[in-house]
Protein backbone atom coordinates (compact mmCIF):
# COMPACT_ATOMS: atom_id res chain seq x y z
CA UNK A 1 0.00 0.00 0.00
CA UNK A 2 2.01 3.09 -1.40
CA UNK A 3 1.21 6.81 -0.73
CA UNK A 4 1.05 9.32 -2.76
CA UNK A 5 4.31 10.69 -4.19
CA UNK A 6 3.61 14.28 -3.26
CA UNK A 7 2.77 13.44 0.39
CA UNK A 8 6.01 11.59 1.13
CA UNK A 9 8.33 14.29 -0.81
CA UNK A 10 6.04 16.62 1.82
CA UNK A 11 7.53 14.47 4.69
CA UNK A 12 10.57 14.41 3.57
CA UNK A 13 11.03 18.32 3.61
CA UNK A 14 9.45 18.33 6.73
CA UNK A 15 12.19 15.99 9.00
CA UNK A 16 9.76 13.24 7.80
CA UNK A 17 7.54 13.27 10.62
CA UNK A 18 4.14 12.38 8.74
CA UNK A 19 6.00 9.12 7.56
CA UNK A 20 6.65 8.11 10.74
CA UNK A 21 3.20 9.30 12.06
CA UNK A 22 1.26 7.38 9.18
CA UNK A 23 3.51 3.99 9.61
CA UNK A 24 3.44 2.31 13.39
CA UNK A 25 5.89 0.39 12.81
CA UNK A 26 8.32 3.02 11.44
CA UNK A 27 7.55 5.13 14.77
CA UNK A 28 8.21 2.47 16.86
CA UNK A 29 11.41 1.51 14.49
CA UNK A 30 12.70 5.05 15.37
CA UNK A 31 12.93 5.15 18.39
CA UNK A 32 15.23 1.65 18.65
CA UNK A 33 17.71 1.99 15.72
CA UNK A 34 19.78 4.55 13.94
CA UNK A 35 18.79 5.36 10.55
CA UNK A 36 21.30 7.21 7.75
CA UNK A 37 22.81 7.75 4.60
CA UNK A 38 26.21 7.30 2.98
CA UNK A 39 28.79 9.51 1.55
CA UNK A 40 31.90 8.26 0.67
CA UNK A 41 34.77 9.77 -0.21
CA UNK A 42 34.58 13.20 0.79
CA UNK A 43 38.28 13.55 0.44
CA UNK A 44 38.10 14.29 -2.79
CA UNK A 45 35.98 16.99 -3.53
CA UNK A 46 37.08 20.59 -2.35
CA UNK A 47 35.58 22.56 0.98
CA UNK A 48 32.55 23.88 -0.55
CA UNK A 49 31.97 21.08 -2.00
CA UNK A 50 32.31 18.84 0.85
CA UNK A 51 29.98 21.77 2.43
CA UNK A 52 27.25 21.93 -0.19
CA UNK A 53 26.41 17.91 0.33
CA UNK A 54 26.72 17.78 3.93
CA UNK A 55 24.24 20.63 3.89
CA UNK A 56 22.08 18.91 1.61
CA UNK A 57 22.36 16.28 4.38
CA UNK A 58 21.69 17.69 7.24
CA UNK A 59 18.80 19.65 6.19
CA UNK A 60 16.97 16.54 4.51
CA UNK A 61 16.16 15.86 8.17
CA UNK A 62 18.75 12.83 8.07
CA UNK A 63 20.64 12.08 11.66
CA UNK A 64 23.09 9.99 10.89
CA UNK A 65 25.79 9.53 8.02
CA UNK A 66 28.51 6.73 7.24
CA UNK A 67 31.41 8.45 5.87
CA UNK A 68 34.92 7.05 5.27
CA UNK A 69 38.59 8.07 6.37
CA UNK A 70 40.47 7.77 2.84
CA UNK A 71 43.05 9.40 1.30
CA UNK A 72 43.95 12.51 1.41
CA UNK A 73 43.02 11.90 4.70
CA UNK A 74 43.55 15.43 5.90
CA UNK A 75 40.61 16.19 3.33
CA UNK A 76 38.40 13.40 4.62
CA UNK A 77 38.95 14.16 8.30
CA UNK A 78 37.96 18.04 7.44
CA UNK A 79 34.38 16.59 6.05
CA UNK A 80 34.06 15.01 9.23
CA UNK A 81 34.70 17.90 11.26
CA UNK A 82 32.23 19.75 9.07
CA UNK A 83 29.39 17.07 9.43
CA UNK A 84 30.38 17.02 13.11
CA UNK A 85 29.42 20.85 13.45
CA UNK A 86 26.40 20.49 11.11
CA UNK A 87 24.78 17.95 14.34
CA UNK A 88 25.31 14.88 12.18
CA UNK A 89 26.28 11.50 13.97
CA UNK A 90 29.33 10.13 12.16
CA UNK A 91 29.70 6.38 11.60
CA UNK A 92 33.46 6.31 10.11
CA UNK A 93 34.64 3.82 7.82
CA UNK A 94 38.14 3.42 7.89
CA UNK A 95 39.60 2.40 4.64
CA UNK A 96 42.08 -0.75 5.03
CA UNK A 97 42.75 -0.32 1.14
CA UNK A 98 44.58 2.64 2.08
CA UNK A 99 48.38 2.44 0.54
CA UNK A 100 50.02 4.43 3.70
CA UNK A 101 49.25 0.62 5.83
CA UNK A 102 51.15 -1.00 3.63
CA UNK A 103 55.21 -1.39 2.99
CA UNK A 104 56.42 0.21 0.11
CA UNK A 105 57.45 -2.89 -1.20
CA UNK A 106 53.86 -4.48 -1.22
CA UNK A 107 51.85 -4.81 -4.51
CA UNK A 108 48.35 -4.97 -5.20
CA UNK A 109 46.91 -8.45 -6.42
CA UNK A 110 46.21 -7.11 -10.32
CA UNK A 111 42.04 -6.43 -10.97
CA UNK A 112 42.62 -8.26 -14.46
CA UNK A 113 41.72 -4.74 -16.33
CA UNK A 114 38.40 -5.32 -14.89
CA UNK A 115 38.17 -3.84 -11.74
CA UNK A 116 41.04 -1.84 -9.24
CA UNK A 117 44.01 -3.20 -7.70
CA UNK A 118 43.89 -3.79 -4.80
CA UNK A 119 46.47 -4.30 -1.29
CA UNK A 120 45.74 -7.95 0.15
CA UNK A 121 44.58 -8.08 3.48
CA UNK A 122 47.27 -10.45 4.44
CA UNK A 123 49.74 -8.02 3.58
CA UNK A 124 48.70 -4.82 5.82
CA UNK A 125 51.27 -3.58 7.95
CA UNK A 126 49.38 -3.52 11.46
CA UNK A 127 52.39 -0.84 13.10
CA UNK A 128 51.62 1.33 10.14
CA UNK A 129 47.83 1.24 10.57
CA UNK A 130 47.75 1.99 14.63
CA UNK A 131 49.74 4.99 13.91
CA UNK A 132 47.23 6.43 10.89
CA UNK A 133 44.50 5.41 13.07
CA UNK A 134 46.39 7.54 16.01
CA UNK A 135 46.95 10.53 14.31
CA UNK A 136 43.59 10.44 12.68
CA UNK A 137 41.81 10.37 16.30
CA UNK A 138 44.02 12.61 17.75
CA UNK A 139 43.24 15.19 14.98
CA UNK A 140 39.76 14.40 15.62
CA UNK A 141 39.99 15.30 19.02
CA UNK A 142 41.66 17.99 18.33
CA UNK A 143 38.60 19.69 16.15
CA UNK A 144 35.88 18.44 18.75
CA UNK A 145 34.72 15.51 16.54
CA UNK A 146 32.78 12.96 18.36
CA UNK A 147 32.40 9.75 16.33
CA UNK A 148 29.45 7.76 17.12
CA UNK A 149 30.77 4.71 15.22
CA UNK A 150 34.19 3.08 13.55
CA UNK A 151 34.52 0.71 10.61
CA UNK A 152 37.54 -1.00 9.88
CA UNK A 153 37.21 -2.08 6.78
CA UNK A 154 34.88 -3.21 3.61
CA UNK A 155 33.57 -6.01 2.17
CA UNK A 156 36.58 -8.19 2.90
CA UNK A 157 34.68 -10.88 1.89
CA UNK A 158 34.60 -10.01 -1.53
CA UNK A 159 37.71 -10.01 -4.17
CA UNK A 160 36.89 -5.90 -5.13
CA UNK A 161 38.26 -5.23 -1.62
CA UNK A 162 40.01 -7.97 -0.47
CA UNK A 163 43.80 -9.00 -2.87
CA UNK A 164 43.69 -12.15 -1.01
CA UNK A 165 40.47 -13.37 -2.70
CA UNK A 166 41.20 -13.88 -6.75
CA UNK A 167 39.79 -11.91 -9.67
CA UNK A 168 39.85 -14.64 -12.37
CA UNK A 169 41.01 -13.92 -16.27
CA UNK A 170 37.92 -14.90 -17.94
CA UNK A 171 34.73 -14.33 -16.21
CA UNK A 172 31.70 -17.14 -16.29
CA UNK A 173 33.42 -19.86 -15.06
CA UNK A 174 31.93 -21.26 -11.31
CA UNK A 175 33.70 -19.19 -8.49
CA UNK A 176 34.19 -20.93 -4.96
CA UNK A 177 31.34 -21.43 -2.30
CA UNK A 178 32.90 -22.19 0.64
CA UNK A 179 36.21 -21.46 2.16
CA UNK A 180 38.01 -24.52 1.42
CA UNK A 181 37.55 -23.81 -2.46
CA UNK A 182 39.44 -20.86 -2.66
CA UNK A 183 42.46 -20.40 -4.90
CA UNK A 184 44.40 -19.51 -1.79
CA UNK A 185 42.55 -19.83 1.17
CA UNK A 186 45.73 -20.07 3.27
CA UNK A 187 46.48 -16.06 2.50
CA UNK A 188 43.06 -15.84 2.74
CA UNK A 189 42.59 -17.10 6.39
CA UNK A 190 45.70 -15.68 7.14
CA UNK A 191 44.13 -12.13 5.86
CA UNK A 192 41.53 -12.98 8.73
CA UNK A 193 43.50 -13.41 11.06
CA UNK A 194 45.43 -10.05 10.06
CA UNK A 195 42.26 -8.70 10.66
CA UNK A 196 41.14 -9.46 14.17
CA UNK A 197 44.47 -7.48 15.10
CA UNK A 198 42.97 -4.72 12.66
CA UNK A 199 39.58 -5.03 15.05
CA UNK A 200 41.94 -5.42 18.62
CA UNK A 201 44.15 -2.39 17.83
CA UNK A 202 40.81 -0.30 16.75
CA UNK A 203 39.33 -0.40 19.47
CA UNK A 204 42.81 -0.18 21.57
CA UNK A 205 42.52 3.15 19.99
CA UNK A 206 39.47 4.53 20.01
CA UNK A 207 38.81 3.82 23.65
CA UNK A 208 41.98 6.34 24.00
CA UNK A 209 40.53 8.81 22.28
CA UNK A 210 39.27 11.69 24.52
CA UNK A 211 35.61 12.54 22.57
CA UNK A 212 35.26 9.01 20.70
CA UNK A 213 36.34 6.47 23.40
CA UNK A 214 33.06 5.60 23.72
CA UNK A 215 32.39 5.00 19.82
CA UNK A 216 30.73 1.77 19.03
CA UNK A 217 33.25 -0.87 17.15
CA UNK A 218 31.13 -2.20 14.02
CA UNK A 219 33.12 -4.92 11.88
CA UNK A 220 33.55 -4.60 8.31
CA UNK A 221 30.54 -4.20 6.01
CA UNK A 222 30.47 -7.67 4.38
CA UNK A 223 29.44 -8.25 0.71
CA UNK A 224 25.49 -9.90 0.37
CA UNK A 225 26.78 -10.65 -3.77
CA UNK A 226 25.52 -14.12 -4.46
CA UNK A 227 27.80 -17.18 -5.60
CA UNK A 228 25.78 -16.52 -9.07
CA UNK A 229 26.94 -12.57 -9.97
CA UNK A 230 29.99 -13.40 -8.49
CA UNK A 231 30.54 -16.40 -11.53
CA UNK A 232 29.16 -13.66 -13.44
CA UNK A 233 31.92 -11.40 -13.04
CA UNK A 234 34.77 -13.55 -12.34
CA UNK A 235 35.71 -12.56 -9.15
CA UNK A 236 35.77 -14.74 -5.60
CA UNK A 237 33.62 -14.04 -2.68
CA UNK A 238 32.67 -15.72 0.41
CA UNK A 239 28.95 -15.61 2.13
CA UNK A 240 28.78 -13.75 4.99
CA UNK A 241 27.68 -16.06 7.64
CA UNK A 242 30.46 -18.09 6.75
CA UNK A 243 33.00 -15.00 7.23
CA UNK A 244 31.36 -14.24 10.49
CA UNK A 245 31.74 -17.72 12.08
CA UNK A 246 35.71 -17.69 10.92
CA UNK A 247 35.77 -14.64 12.25
CA UNK A 248 34.06 -15.21 15.89
CA UNK A 249 36.35 -18.55 16.03
CA UNK A 250 39.25 -16.33 15.84
CA UNK A 251 38.08 -14.04 19.09
CA UNK A 252 35.70 -11.34 17.05
CA UNK A 253 33.58 -11.07 19.51
CA UNK A 254 36.05 -9.82 21.83
CA UNK A 255 36.81 -6.58 19.93
CA UNK A 256 33.47 -5.45 18.26
CA UNK A 257 30.16 -4.38 19.36
CA UNK A 258 28.28 -5.16 16.17
CA UNK A 259 28.60 -7.13 13.14
CA UNK A 260 28.80 -5.14 9.60
CA UNK A 261 26.66 -6.11 6.59
CA UNK A 262 25.71 -4.93 3.52
CA UNK A 263 22.38 -5.49 1.61
CA UNK A 264 21.38 -5.23 -1.71
CA UNK A 265 17.95 -7.10 -2.40
CA UNK A 266 17.99 -6.47 -6.18
CA UNK A 267 14.35 -7.41 -6.51
CA UNK A 268 11.02 -5.20 -5.77
CA UNK A 269 8.59 -7.44 -4.73
CA UNK A 270 7.81 -7.23 -0.82
CA UNK A 271 7.00 -10.36 0.04
CA UNK A 272 10.86 -11.74 -1.28
CA UNK A 273 12.70 -8.74 -0.11
CA UNK A 274 11.61 -9.65 3.54
CA UNK A 275 12.20 -13.57 3.13
CA UNK A 276 15.89 -12.73 1.43
CA UNK A 277 17.03 -10.05 4.01
CA UNK A 278 15.80 -12.18 7.45
CA UNK A 279 17.66 -15.40 5.86
CA UNK A 280 20.63 -13.16 4.96
CA UNK A 281 20.21 -11.33 8.72
CA UNK A 282 20.48 -15.15 10.65
CA UNK A 283 23.69 -14.27 12.32
CA UNK A 284 22.45 -11.33 13.95
CA UNK A 285 21.75 -11.41 17.65
CA UNK A 286 21.01 -9.71 20.80
CA UNK A 287 24.37 -8.31 22.83
CA UNK A 288 23.88 -11.04 25.44
CA UNK A 289 24.02 -14.11 22.98
CA UNK A 290 26.06 -12.54 20.17
CA UNK A 291 26.41 -9.49 18.63
CA UNK A 292 23.56 -6.73 16.73
CA UNK A 293 24.14 -6.22 13.27
CA UNK A 294 24.89 -2.85 12.06
CA UNK A 295 23.20 -2.23 8.09
CA UNK A 296 25.98 -0.48 6.74
CA UNK A 297 24.68 -0.40 3.01
CA UNK A 298 21.78 -1.44 1.66
CA UNK A 299 20.02 0.14 -1.73
CA UNK A 300 17.28 0.03 -3.93
CA UNK A 301 17.99 1.27 -7.66
CA UNK A 302 15.61 3.16 -9.33
CA UNK A 303 17.11 3.58 -12.82
CA UNK A 304 14.88 6.52 -13.92
CA UNK A 305 16.34 10.03 -14.67
CA UNK A 306 13.03 12.11 -14.93
CA UNK A 307 12.45 15.31 -13.67
CA UNK A 308 10.62 15.54 -11.12
CA UNK A 309 12.02 12.11 -10.04
CA UNK A 310 9.57 8.86 -10.48
CA UNK A 311 10.48 7.07 -6.73
CA UNK A 312 6.86 4.91 -7.66
CA UNK A 313 8.43 1.69 -8.55
CA UNK A 314 11.13 1.26 -4.86
CA UNK A 315 8.80 2.97 -2.67
CA UNK A 316 7.40 -0.59 -1.69
CA UNK A 317 10.50 -2.07 -1.82
CA UNK A 318 12.10 0.52 0.94
CA UNK A 319 8.79 0.39 3.04
CA UNK A 320 9.18 -4.05 3.08
CA UNK A 321 13.09 -3.07 3.75
CA UNK A 322 12.31 -0.83 6.49
CA UNK A 323 9.74 -3.61 8.10
CA UNK A 324 12.69 -5.95 8.47
CA UNK A 325 14.76 -3.78 10.27
CA UNK A 326 11.68 -2.61 12.72
CA UNK A 327 11.22 -6.75 13.34
CA UNK A 328 14.78 -7.49 13.84
CA UNK A 329 15.37 -3.45 16.13
CA UNK A 330 12.39 -4.80 18.42
CA UNK A 331 14.49 -8.29 19.12
CA UNK A 332 17.01 -6.25 19.48
CA UNK A 333 19.30 -7.91 16.42
CA UNK A 334 20.33 -4.81 14.40
CA UNK A 335 21.11 -1.43 15.90
CA UNK A 336 21.55 0.49 12.56
CA UNK A 337 20.88 1.15 8.96
CA UNK A 338 22.71 3.41 6.29
CA UNK A 339 21.29 3.91 3.01
CA UNK A 340 23.76 3.62 0.17
CA UNK A 341 23.86 6.48 -1.68
CA UNK A 342 22.97 9.79 -1.01
CA UNK A 343 23.76 11.80 -4.59
CA UNK A 344 27.21 10.03 -6.43
CA UNK A 345 25.63 6.42 -7.61
CA UNK A 346 22.88 7.27 -10.65
CA UNK A 347 20.69 3.93 -9.99
CA UNK A 348 20.69 4.09 -6.14
CA UNK A 349 21.29 7.93 -5.55
CA UNK A 350 18.49 9.44 -2.84
CA UNK A 351 19.47 13.47 -3.75
CA UNK A 352 17.70 13.58 -7.35
CA UNK A 353 16.21 16.70 -8.62
CA UNK A 354 17.74 19.15 -6.32
CA UNK A 355 15.77 17.63 -3.52
CA UNK A 356 15.30 14.11 -1.49
CA UNK A 357 13.23 11.39 -3.12
CA UNK A 358 9.77 10.50 -2.04
CA UNK A 359 11.48 7.07 -1.43
CA UNK A 360 14.42 8.36 0.17
CA UNK A 361 12.71 9.94 3.05
CA UNK A 362 11.33 6.70 3.32
CA UNK A 363 14.37 5.25 3.90
CA UNK A 364 16.68 8.06 6.48
CA UNK A 365 13.32 8.78 8.61
CA UNK A 366 15.18 9.35 11.63
CA UNK A 367 14.81 7.72 15.17
CA UNK A 368 13.41 9.72 18.19
CA UNK A 369 15.99 11.39 19.95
Amino acid sequence: MRAAPWALLLAGQLCLAAIACASPALAEDAALARYGVNRLNLAWLDQAEQERVLKEIAGSGATHVRLSLSRPVEKSIEAVAMASRLGLHILLEIQLSNKSYYADAVRPRSGQGRIWDINRLSDLDLDRYRLGLREALTRLDGLGVRLEAVEPGNEINLAGYNGDLAVYPKPGQQTPRTVADLTDRSAFEEGLDRYIEVLQITRDEVRKSAKSGDAVIVSAGLSDMSAKEADRQGMERIDPAEVITLLRERGMDQHVDAYGIHIYPARKDPKAIKSVVTKLLEFCEPAESGRPCWVTEWGIANTARTCPVDDSQREGAMAAMRTVFSDMARAKRLDAAYYYDWDTQQAYRLWRCGTLSPAGALAITPRDN
